[in-house]
């Protein structure tokens, strides 16, 4: 596989010939990670993951030092 050229020029002539379809994208699916091909990286349920399993001691403290640090900026 081809790599991309650094020229802005020659890059831009890639993406308008990619665009075009008188030249395909080079870059391989194989090397893209599957998740991300897939769509999501699992960034939808990582907050409700996340806040399943913590206490409720250590989500008052990280809602405490959040507070303190949205307040310090004013």
């Amino acid at each position: 596989m081809a790599k991309r050229p650094r020229d802005p020029n020659q890059l831009a002539k890639l993406v308008v010939d990619i665009a075009m379809g008188e030249t395909a994208d080079s870059v391989s699916e194989g090397k893209k990670h599957p998740k991300a091909v897939k769509g999501r990286a699992g960034g939808k349920k990582g907050g409700k993951a996340r806040a399943l399993h913590l206490t409720p001691t250590k989500r008052t403290e990280i809602a405490t030092i959040a507070a303190n640090a949205r307040w310090k900026k004013r």
